[in-house]
């Protein structure tokens, strides 16, 4: 008999999945709706999972939204101050989840390598609460423009990896799909992914 796999919630347990998920995402056309995207699952490309606004549709540069299938926000990133980073070797972004009250709560922050002082461009994820014992919970691998690379945890372990190599939604740059390990939280994946499209200058920036 198999092992279970451990759940490991950062926005919500409810999107911690007990087996391996494949999800897909699309990219909107800044000219039609705005730019941002839709994440929707591999066998029904109706049901949509999540929906990310970004600056196109906000208005507000630097600050990214992820909402559920039904619209509602789950997760709000906004990048720290420009005054800050310019003396810093990090760009950090981070990311606030809401409660049913409509608070926000810190629940990660992506760091960015300034490449301007830094030759290590590593990017690295903290959480809250913390999952490891290091300065950082998880890693990103590979390259994200190419759509081939990784999220990884402290112990060298694939949590999901972007832009398998799926035939079909290669031969399309707005199409790419997401592997998602069991037990990962899917909305915290998906809130990294939006803030690497930002970073890359794809569908959610201006």
């Amino acid at each position: 008999m198999g092992t279970k796999a451990s759940t490991m919630p950062i926005i919500s347990k409810m999107y911690c999945s007990s087996s391996q998920v494949v999800l897909v995402v699309r990219r909107r056309p800044h000219v039609i709706s705005g730019g941002g995207f839709v994440v929707t699952d591999c066998s029904d490309h109706q049901k949509v999972i999540f929906r990310v606004d970004g600056c196109g549709i906000r208005g507000t540069k630097d600050e990214l939204l992820l909402r559920d299938g039904n619209g509602d926000a789950l997760l709000l990133i906004r990048r720290k101050g420009r005054m800050v980073e310019a003396l810093s070797i990090y760009k950090d972004w981070k990311g606030y989840s809401f409660d049913y009250e409509g608070s926000q709560k810190l629940v990660f922050c992506l760091r960015e390598p300034n490449l301007c002082v830094v030759k290590n461009n590593s990017m690295r994820i903290s959480t809250e609460p913390r999952v490891s014992n290091k300065d950082w919970d998880f890693e990103i691998k590979g390259y994200f423009p190419n759509k081939d690379c990784s999220i990884i945890d402290t112990k060298g372990n694939v949590v999901a990896q972007i832009g398998a190599n799926v035939q079909e939604l290669m031969a399309s740059k707005d199409l790419y799909n997401v592997v998602v390990k069991p037990g990962i939280d899917q909305a915290f994946v998906f809130g990294v992914i939006a803030t690497l499209d930002y970073i890359y200058g794809e569908s959610t920036r201006c």
